[in-house]
């Protein structure tokens, strides 16, 4: 009996030996950064760095102003985004609008362009001379662009509202597609007018998507660094993100440090308020065992109009950025995009008269470099990110309702409440010095990779859970009991059940990576280049075709990976095929 329990004892240890050191790997990777920088702020330097953030003649500049300015572009992205996302969701969804499959596919593909690449486009379309160097399109074939349109806080919320639309499309048309027919025909039946079916059922229903749309939109454009960088700071307009990127830049660590907290604060608060809102209100049912369909509103005269105005808003905002980019690339003038078109910023030999001379970005080591420094990363992370998600979400899956897989679920997805910028600032409080045995990792490759694994953990971990919430514990119990082990049920049964999942989410995280400013502006280094900060340093120092040929091959790269993830999943699951 005596050495029944303690079989029972060693094995129970045994299986939570796996949980505790997922646990303590998270904590290492999520809580231990913000702990730091929080640390960081309390010492005299931090304290010193509080009062002159928030109590000082500085203060003014240093948070108040950058503050306001982030404060009207998060709420004002919000508020577009939910008009045209949801202009757009109707359209799709409940009209008999022409063409409506492709306007769908319109709308969502402007979150896969990064917000620097459209800022780049805007700014080669509409910059003008105040600031010098050479003008844009419109000005220099005559259009006298003033200066609002060109730089500072609207043409940022313009790039910024096209960016993000198609998140907030895509959460209130999935929230529309479940308002049944049997619902609207109903309240025909009664009398009730479009207005009144708009406000007393649908509107209601669809509320909590609203109410998600705006928080993430409004997130995003808090957190976003490329577009108000590009587009504001030559006119001397600061968020909290290029705020804080200036204070890390010129060594003042602490302040960064101080307005990194704030910035999560920010951030978390609105996500928290939104999150409060919805789980406060009262629950429609809209899916029942009935066969679901759509109700369709005619639009009569209206449907090809409103099917042109459709069309016109998401070739603007996807395919114009591209053309614009890559006639930019290829014009030796950035003011005459359709003209004289070469391959000198591709290909082109150092030592000529174009471009002060530089060789083009196929031909610079320093661009190849970074080119492949960006593949690296992306990979790396990509299957770092997965691997860690896919044991996180195993734990959280076979573990559910206990305390361990409770606070591993909470603590994965913590760095969604954590802007990309501040994230880096929490790396750098907690890695920039040495650490115990570990040396500084300041400006190494290393310090990019974890830092970007554990800022992707969410997504990881969530793409990890939809698919093994699906795999029977039978198939894993009944290989258990012939003897498998842990490591080999995870290799012979769990991965590739899960693996359209996993290629899911380390494509996600690849796109994320190759793309992402963000991030790697504070922990980018000589020694470490990526292709998204050596096309900002490009587009920072005025040579626009060098920036818009790197953002183009960013954009390649990203599609690239899309269609190879589809044939990967469409090889390794062959049994699936018809």
């Amino acid at each position: 009996m005596t050495s029944l329990v303690a079989a029972f004892h060693h094995r129970s240890g045994r299986a939570l030996l796996a949980p505790l050191l997922l646990l303590a790997m998270v904590a290492v990777l999520v809580v231990a950064p913000l702990l730091k920088i929080l640390v960081a702020t309390l010492s005299p330097e931090g304290l010193a760095a509080w009062n002159t953030v928030l109590a000082s003649p500085l203060s003014m500049n240093l948070w108040w102003k950058p503050l306001g300015t982030t404060l009207i572009l998060g709420v004002g992205v919000a508020f577009g985004c939910l008009l045209m996302g949801g202009f757009l969701a109707w359209l799709v969804i409940l009209t008999d609008l022409p063409g409506r499959k492709f306007i769908g596919v319109l709308s969502t593909l402007p979150f896969m362009i990064p917000s620097f690449a459209t800022a780049l486009a805007w700014g080669t379309l509409f910059r003008n001379s105040r600031l010098g160097g050479s003008a844009g399109f419109f000005e220099v074939n005559g259009i006298s662009i003033p200066d609002w349109l060109a730089w500072g806080l609207a043409p940022t919320l313009i790039v910024l509202i096209a960016h993000y639309y198609s998140l907030a499309y895509t959460i209130i048309a999935a929230a529309l597609s479940s308002v049944g027919a049997d619902l609207i025909e109903s309240a025909h039946m009664a009398g009730a007018s479009r207005k009144r079916i708009f406000v007393g059922i649908i509107l209601p229903v669809v509320t909590p998507a609203l109410v998600s749309a705006a928080s993430l939109t409004f997130a995003g454009a808090v957190a976003n660094f490329a577009a108000p960088a590009l587009l504001g700071l030559p006119v001397r307009m600061q968020t909290l993100s290029t705020r804080l990127f200036g204070m890390i830049e010129t060594g003042q660590n602490e302040r960064g440090f101080v307005l990194a907290l704030l910035l999560i604060i920010v951030a978390a608060s609105f996500l928290w308020a939104s999150d409060r809102l919805v789980s406060g209100r009262r629950a429609f049912t809209t899916v029942t065992g009935k066969g679901g369909r759509t109700k369709r509103f005619g639009l009569g005269p209206w449907r090809w109009p409103l099917a042109i105005l459709a069309v016109a808003i998401g070739i603007g905002t996807t395919i114009l950025p591209v053309i614009v980019l890559a006639a930019s690339s290829l014009a030796p003038q950035s003011g005459a995009l359709f003209s004289n078109w070469n391959l000198h910023f591709w290909l082109g030999e150092a030592g000529g008269q174009i471009a002060q001379g530089q060789a083009g970005i196929f031909r610079n080591p320093v661009l190849i470099e970074a080119m492949w420094n960006t593949m690296r990363l992306g990979l790396t992370v990509a299957l770092l990110t997965v691997a860690m998600g896919l044991l996180l979400a195993h734990t959280i899956v076979k573990r559910k309702g206990t305390l361990i897989a409770n606070l591993l679920s909470q603590l994965c997805f913590t760095p969604l409440l954590v802007p990309s910028i501040a994230f880096a600032a929490a790396y750098i409080a907690l890695f920039g010095a040495p650490l115990g045995p570990l040396p500084s990792l300041y400006g190494t490759f290393t310090l990019l990779v974890i830092a970007a694994a554990a800022h992707n953990l969410p997504f990881a971990v969530q793409s990890g859970r939809s698919v093994l919430g699906q795999i029977s514990n039978d198939l894993e119990e009944a290989a258990r009991l012939t003897g498998a082990g842990a490591l080999r049920r995870m290799a012979v049964i769990v991965f590739p059940l899960a693996i359209r999942g996993v290629l899911a989410g380390a494509i996600l995280v690849f796109v994320k990576m190759v793309r992402d400013l963000s991030l790697v502006v504070l922990l980018f280094s000589a020694t470490s280049p990526v292709l998204s900060m050596v096309a900002y340093r490009y587009a920072s120092e005025g040579f626009m075709q060098f920036a818009n040929a790197i953002t183009l091959l960013i954009l390649v790269i990203c599609l690239a990976a899309a269609l190879l993830s589809q044939a990967l999943q469409a090889r390794v699951q062959k049994w699936k095929q018809p």
